[in-house]
Protein backbone atom coordinates (compact mmCIF):
# COMPACT_ATOMS: atom_id res chain seq x y z
CA UNK A 1 0.00 0.00 0.00
CA UNK A 2 1.35 3.56 -0.79
CA UNK A 3 2.01 6.02 1.90
CA UNK A 4 0.31 8.67 -0.34
CA UNK A 5 -2.21 10.33 2.67
CA UNK A 6 -5.37 9.24 2.03
CA UNK A 7 -7.67 12.36 0.72
CA UNK A 8 -4.51 12.37 -2.62
CA UNK A 9 -6.26 8.68 -3.56
CA UNK A 10 -8.24 10.09 -6.76
CA UNK A 11 -11.21 7.42 -5.50
CA UNK A 12 -11.15 8.75 -2.04
CA UNK A 13 -11.25 12.31 -3.39
CA UNK A 14 -14.02 11.69 -5.81
CA UNK A 15 -15.72 9.91 -3.38
CA UNK A 16 -15.85 11.96 -0.34
CA UNK A 17 -17.07 14.81 -2.61
CA UNK A 18 -19.95 13.30 -3.91
CA UNK A 19 -20.51 12.40 0.21
CA UNK A 20 -19.91 15.39 1.22
CA UNK A 21 -22.12 17.19 -1.33
CA UNK A 22 -24.86 14.67 -0.44
CA UNK A 23 -24.46 15.73 3.79
CA UNK A 24 -24.71 19.28 2.75
CA UNK A 25 -27.81 18.04 0.30
CA UNK A 26 -29.33 16.74 3.74
CA UNK A 27 -28.59 19.45 6.25
CA UNK A 28 -29.81 22.14 3.53
CA UNK A 29 -33.76 20.54 4.03
CA UNK A 30 -33.15 20.30 8.07
CA UNK A 31 -31.56 16.94 8.91
CA UNK A 32 -28.99 17.27 11.69
CA UNK A 33 -25.45 15.85 11.82
CA UNK A 34 -24.16 12.90 14.39
CA UNK A 35 -21.08 12.26 12.92
CA UNK A 36 -19.16 9.86 11.66
CA UNK A 37 -18.45 6.60 10.47
CA UNK A 38 -15.10 4.71 10.00
CA UNK A 39 -15.07 1.14 7.61
CA UNK A 40 -12.63 -1.00 6.23
CA UNK A 41 -10.03 -0.66 8.88
CA UNK A 42 -8.95 -4.51 8.97
CA UNK A 43 -5.59 -5.00 7.54
CA UNK A 44 -6.71 -7.63 4.90
CA UNK A 45 -9.89 -5.44 3.77
CA UNK A 46 -7.06 -2.54 3.25
CA UNK A 47 -5.18 -4.89 1.21
CA UNK A 48 -7.85 -5.84 -0.89
CA UNK A 49 -9.09 -2.51 -1.37
CA UNK A 50 -5.49 -0.53 -1.64
CA UNK A 51 -5.95 1.65 0.75
CA UNK A 52 -3.65 2.80 3.87
CA UNK A 53 -6.38 4.24 6.54
CA UNK A 54 -10.29 3.27 6.52
CA UNK A 55 -12.98 4.76 4.78
CA UNK A 56 -15.11 7.16 6.52
CA UNK A 57 -18.76 8.20 6.09
CA UNK A 58 -20.93 10.25 7.79
CA UNK A 59 -24.03 9.87 10.06
CA UNK A 60 -27.34 11.77 10.36
CA UNK A 61 -29.65 11.77 13.47
CA UNK A 62 -32.69 10.74 11.95
CA UNK A 63 -30.58 7.38 11.51
CA UNK A 64 -30.98 6.90 15.38
CA UNK A 65 -33.12 3.77 16.34
CA UNK A 66 -33.51 2.96 20.24
CA UNK A 67 -32.16 -0.36 21.39
CA UNK A 68 -34.83 -3.00 20.99
CA UNK A 69 -36.02 -1.69 17.66
CA UNK A 70 -36.99 -4.18 14.89
CA UNK A 71 -35.77 -3.33 11.60
CA UNK A 72 -37.54 -4.07 7.89
CA UNK A 73 -35.03 -5.21 5.90
CA UNK A 74 -37.60 -6.30 3.04
CA UNK A 75 -36.35 -4.84 -0.02
CA UNK A 76 -32.04 -4.63 0.98
CA UNK A 77 -29.84 -6.15 -0.90
CA UNK A 78 -27.12 -7.71 1.75
CA UNK A 79 -28.26 -6.34 5.55
CA UNK A 80 -25.65 -6.59 8.40
CA UNK A 81 -25.45 -5.48 11.79
CA UNK A 82 -22.07 -4.22 13.59
CA UNK A 83 -21.23 -4.16 16.88
CA UNK A 84 -18.62 -0.91 16.63
CA UNK A 85 -17.03 1.28 19.88
CA UNK A 86 -18.58 5.16 19.70
CA UNK A 87 -16.51 8.08 20.01
CA UNK A 88 -17.52 11.04 21.85
CA UNK A 89 -15.70 14.43 20.91
CA UNK A 90 -15.82 16.81 24.32
CA UNK A 91 -13.48 19.25 21.57
CA UNK A 92 -13.01 19.98 18.32
CA UNK A 93 -10.02 18.58 17.35
CA UNK A 94 -7.54 20.57 14.53
CA UNK A 95 -5.76 18.72 11.46
CA UNK A 96 -2.74 16.72 12.17
CA UNK A 97 -2.91 17.26 16.25
CA UNK A 98 -0.55 15.37 18.14
CA UNK A 99 -1.40 12.16 20.34
CA UNK A 100 -2.02 14.21 23.47
CA UNK A 101 -4.30 16.66 22.10
CA UNK A 102 -6.29 13.88 20.10
CA UNK A 103 -6.84 11.89 23.59
CA UNK A 104 -7.81 15.15 25.35
CA UNK A 105 -10.33 15.93 22.46
CA UNK A 106 -12.02 12.23 23.34
CA UNK A 107 -15.31 13.18 26.27
CA UNK A 108 -16.07 9.47 26.85
CA UNK A 109 -16.51 6.20 24.79
CA UNK A 110 -19.90 3.92 24.23
CA UNK A 111 -21.09 1.03 22.53
CA UNK A 112 -23.19 1.35 19.09
CA UNK A 113 -24.60 -1.36 16.25
CA UNK A 114 -24.60 -0.07 12.74
CA UNK A 115 -26.89 -1.38 10.70
CA UNK A 116 -25.90 -1.36 6.80
CA UNK A 117 -27.12 -2.52 3.53
CA UNK A 118 -24.49 -3.74 1.25
CA UNK A 119 -26.10 -3.00 -1.68
CA UNK A 120 -22.43 -1.91 -3.85
CA UNK A 121 -19.41 -3.89 -4.82
CA UNK A 122 -16.87 -2.79 -1.70
CA UNK A 123 -14.09 -3.14 -4.45
CA UNK A 124 -15.76 0.44 -5.87
CA UNK A 125 -14.25 2.76 -3.30
CA UNK A 126 -15.41 5.78 -5.26
CA UNK A 127 -19.03 4.02 -5.37
CA UNK A 128 -18.83 2.85 -1.83
CA UNK A 129 -17.85 6.33 -0.44
CA UNK A 130 -20.41 8.12 -2.78
CA UNK A 131 -23.02 6.03 -1.26
CA UNK A 132 -22.23 6.58 2.44
CA UNK A 133 -20.95 3.62 2.81
CA UNK A 134 -24.22 1.48 3.18
CA UNK A 135 -25.23 3.02 6.26
CA UNK A 136 -29.02 2.66 6.96
CA UNK A 137 -29.51 3.18 10.90
CA UNK A 138 -27.58 3.46 13.96
CA UNK A 139 -28.29 2.37 17.16
CA UNK A 140 -26.11 4.14 20.45
CA UNK A 141 -25.33 3.44 23.74
CA UNK A 142 -24.92 6.25 26.20
CA UNK A 143 -21.09 7.73 26.81
CA UNK A 144 -19.18 6.78 29.72
CA UNK A 145 -16.92 9.66 30.77
CA UNK A 146 -14.68 7.30 32.67
CA UNK A 147 -12.79 6.20 29.04
CA UNK A 148 -12.10 9.46 28.14
CA UNK A 149 -9.20 9.89 26.29
CA UNK A 150 -10.07 6.71 24.53
CA UNK A 151 -8.68 5.02 27.31
CA UNK A 152 -9.97 1.15 26.59
CA UNK A 153 -9.13 -0.82 29.46
CA UNK A 154 -12.01 -2.57 31.34
CA UNK A 155 -14.04 -2.96 28.62
CA UNK A 156 -14.73 -6.16 26.90
CA UNK A 157 -17.34 -7.24 24.65
CA UNK A 158 -19.56 -10.02 23.86
CA UNK A 159 -21.12 -10.09 21.02
CA UNK A 160 -24.93 -12.74 20.25
CA UNK A 161 -26.41 -13.76 16.95
CA UNK A 162 -30.05 -15.44 17.23
CA UNK A 163 -28.84 -16.06 21.33
CA UNK A 164 -25.25 -17.69 20.02
CA UNK A 165 -22.56 -16.59 21.05
CA UNK A 166 -20.30 -15.34 18.31
CA UNK A 167 -17.46 -12.93 19.87
CA UNK A 168 -16.63 -12.24 23.13
CA UNK A 169 -12.76 -10.13 23.24
CA UNK A 170 -11.25 -6.74 24.52
CA UNK A 171 -9.10 -6.96 20.82
CA UNK A 172 -11.04 -3.81 20.17
CA UNK A 173 -8.42 -3.00 17.51
CA UNK A 174 -8.00 -5.97 15.04
CA UNK A 175 -10.18 -4.58 12.67
CA UNK A 176 -10.59 -1.23 12.87
CA UNK A 177 -6.69 0.12 13.70
CA UNK A 178 -5.70 1.70 16.78
CA UNK A 179 -8.27 4.01 17.94
CA UNK A 180 -6.68 7.50 18.69
CA UNK A 181 -4.74 7.15 15.12
CA UNK A 182 -8.09 6.52 13.65
CA UNK A 183 -9.83 9.40 15.41
CA UNK A 184 -6.83 11.70 14.06
CA UNK A 185 -7.29 10.32 10.42
CA UNK A 186 -10.79 11.96 10.64
CA UNK A 187 -9.72 15.22 11.82
CA UNK A 188 -7.26 15.29 8.98
CA UNK A 189 -9.62 13.52 5.88
CA UNK A 190 -11.90 16.08 6.78
CA UNK A 191 -10.22 19.19 7.15
CA UNK A 192 -8.66 18.42 3.30
CA UNK A 193 -12.66 18.89 2.35
CA UNK A 194 -13.23 21.86 4.16
CA UNK A 195 -14.90 19.96 6.95
CA UNK A 196 -14.03 19.70 10.99
CA UNK A 197 -14.17 17.16 13.33
CA UNK A 198 -15.91 19.39 15.74
CA UNK A 199 -16.84 18.83 19.69
CA UNK A 200 -20.35 17.57 20.40
CA UNK A 201 -19.37 14.75 17.23
CA UNK A 202 -19.57 11.07 17.54
CA UNK A 203 -17.46 8.68 15.64
CA UNK A 204 -18.11 5.28 15.42
CA UNK A 205 -15.23 3.18 15.00
CA UNK A 206 -15.76 0.38 12.48
CA UNK A 207 -17.07 -2.95 13.36
CA UNK A 208 -14.63 -4.99 16.03
CA UNK A 209 -16.24 -8.29 14.32
CA UNK A 210 -16.49 -9.15 10.65
CA UNK A 211 -19.88 -8.55 9.73
CA UNK A 212 -22.82 -10.21 10.99
CA UNK A 213 -25.18 -11.12 8.21
CA UNK A 214 -28.76 -10.90 9.23
CA UNK A 215 -32.06 -11.39 7.29
CA UNK A 216 -35.71 -11.19 8.80
CA UNK A 217 -36.20 -12.98 11.97
CA UNK A 218 -32.50 -12.67 13.43
CA UNK A 219 -31.53 -10.93 16.72
CA UNK A 220 -27.96 -9.38 16.99
CA UNK A 221 -27.17 -8.52 20.92
CA UNK A 222 -23.96 -6.41 21.99
CA UNK A 223 -23.00 -5.52 25.21
CA UNK A 224 -19.54 -3.76 25.98
CA UNK A 225 -18.80 -4.89 29.54
CA UNK A 226 -19.68 -3.57 32.07
CA UNK A 227 -21.87 -0.91 29.91
CA UNK A 228 -25.60 -1.78 29.34
CA UNK A 229 -26.54 -4.01 26.16
CA UNK A 230 -27.33 -2.74 22.94
CA UNK A 231 -29.59 -5.41 20.91
CA UNK A 232 -32.03 -4.72 17.53
CA UNK A 233 -34.21 -7.63 15.92
CA UNK A 234 -35.03 -7.85 12.40
CA UNK A 235 -38.51 -8.00 10.10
Amino acid sequence: MSATPAWEDPRIAKGMKQQLHMRQELLRTGKNCLGWKLAFGGPAVMQRLQINEPLVGFLMEDALVPSGSSISVAGWVKPAAEPELTVYMGADLPPHSDRETTMGAIKALGAAIEVADVDHPSDDVEGTLARDIYQRHLILGKPDPSHAGGRLDGLNARVLHNHKLLAETNGFEALTGELIHIVSHVANLLSAFDETLRAGDIIIAGSITPPIWVAAGDLVHFQLQPLSPLSVSFQ
